[in-house]
């Protein structure tokens, strides 16, 4: 079986790196998705429910706690030569937690636009909202960055388990709206719940298809 045969969500994935600092980022490589949202949002627990793994991305009560940019790859590969995963999922810090020191703030915001604006490999930022919440004030400011850089984005609602089942249609309707002329956001909306599994499969496929692969399995 040839590498991009290898099914992406099949086997385990590790955490290969934390970036505090672009100086610390990985050999441009793999193509990258990442993941954005506020703080709070769901955001570790999404990833550890996409890959099956309850305890890959750490996830807190505590909001804000991921300061740097974590990077996981699915296992089995060298990284030597060609033997290269064929995507790396990267956790963004959280966003909009009020309660953090300004300057810690304004280094994870530089952090974070740098790294949108330069990083070749990303193919797509997937952004987390609450369903709950819907796009707030914060949520817009980080869509008008992800527009301004130019990098593609998709919408993902969390924790849908906590709204009634059938509000779930008329939200993604209203989200999709909301988004629909800003020029780099992909035009489906997708919903999860990481406590019930819904979503994830779409989500799954999703991610394959971005970074070429035909199925996640």
């Amino acid at each position: 079986m040839s590498d991009i045969e290898k099914p992406l969500f099949g086997h385990p994935w590790i955490f290969i790196r934390g970036v505090p600092s672009l100086n610390f980022l990985p050999p441009e490589g793999p193509l990258e998705v990442a993941f954005a949202g506020r703080s709070n949002v769901g955001k570790s627990s999404l990833i550890n429910a996409l890959v099956g793994q309850k305890g890959l991305a750490r996830t807190s009560n505590t909001p804000g706690r991921t300061q740097e940019l974590n990077y996981f790859v699915p296992d089995g590969y060298s990284g030597e030569g060609g033997d290269l995963p064929p995507t790396a999922i990267v956790d963004m810090p959280g966003y909009g937690y009020a309660q953090a020191p300004k300057e810690q703030v304004d280094k994870w915001t530089k952090l974070v636009f740098d790294y949108l604006r330069g990083r070749a490999t990303l193919k797509r930022v997937y952004v987390l909202i609450d369903s709950r919440h819907g796009i707030k004030k914060n949520d817009d400011d980080v869509l008008d960055l992800l527009d301004k850089a130019a990098v593609s984005y998709q919408i993902v609602l969390t924790k849908t388990d906590k709204i009634k089942a059938a509000g779930v249609p008329k939200l993604l309707a209203e989200t999709a709206e909301k988004i629909r002329k800003r020029p780099a956001a992909y035009p489906g909306v997708l919903s999860t719940s990481s406590e019930k599994g819904d979503g994830l499969d779409e989500l799954r496929q999703a991610i394959a298809e971005t970074v070429g692969i035909a199925r996640w399995k």
